[in-house]
């Protein structure tokens, strides 16, 4: 097996030191993850991405000072252009602050708990730009509290002028829960073409991945919560 050769820079941010240590010892054990910070609440964490340039952010939601939340949207929320990305650490499933977490621009969350494999894995995934969550968790996520966001304005936004129809198509289809391949057999095109249309949407409307494209979706009316 061919050893990676990139680094991905990870920056933990817990104010639980003891919970920031175990997250440092099972990363470190893997040879293609730095751990290169620690921050124990929001506004250090933002300090340490000035400083440090993390790829990856394993952050925290309830904290001192600042919330992960609010550390998240001034990561990597709209307009934010830095390479660090956010994996929320949550201690209950399904909460509500997750979904405000990934509106404020996390690709995504996982439990504290969470068996070591699947954290390094999900930091590997999230550094290559992809989303953590699996489609169907992101629709199951935004059904439960899509009545607790902003409705925003009832005509569609601006931004939606940009994308094509059929990549409108596309960005209702995976906000709906649809996988690429299932996209592709919905609208009778190749897996690429699938891949390609959401690239484009994702870059037209400047978002980061498809966890963020699925919230935009439900957040300008594209997408209704528990709608077939």
């Amino acid at each position: 097996m061919m050893e990676r050769s990139v680094t991905i820079r990870v920056l933990l941010v817990d104010d639980q030191p003891l919970l920031r240590t175990g997250f440092r010892m099972i990363l470190e054990a893997e040879s293609d993850i730095a751990v290169v910070g620690e921050a124990g609440d929001g506004q250090q964490a933002l300090d340490q991405v000035r400083a440090l340039q993390p790829d990856v952010v394993l952050m925290d939601i309830r904290m001192p000072r600042m919330d992960g939340v609010e550390a998240t949207r001034r990561i990597a929320g709209p307009g934010r252009d830095g390479p660090a990305k956010v994996l929320v650490l949550t201690t209950f499933d399904l909460d509500e602050y997750v979904v405000e977490a990934l509106r404020a621009g996390a690709s995504g969350f996982l439990l504290k708990d969470v068996p070591a494999e699947e954290l390094v894995q999900a930091i590997r995934v999230i550094a290559e730009g992809a989303a953590m969550l699996a489609p169907s968790v992101t629709r199951r996520l935004l059904d439960m509290y899509a009545g607790r966001l902003p409705s925003g304005d009832e005509a569609p936004p601006p931004s939606l002028a940009t994308p094509t129809d059929r990549e409108v198509e596309v960005l209702k289809l995976v906000a709906k829960g649809l996988s690429n391949a299932e996209v592709a057999g919905e609208l009778f095109v190749s897996e690429t073409t699938v891949k390609t249309h959401v690239g484009h949407v994702l870059t037209k409307l400047g978002l980061r991945d498809r966890v963020q494209a699925a919230v935009f979706a439900y957040e300008s009316g594209l997408v209704r919560p528990g709608g077939s």
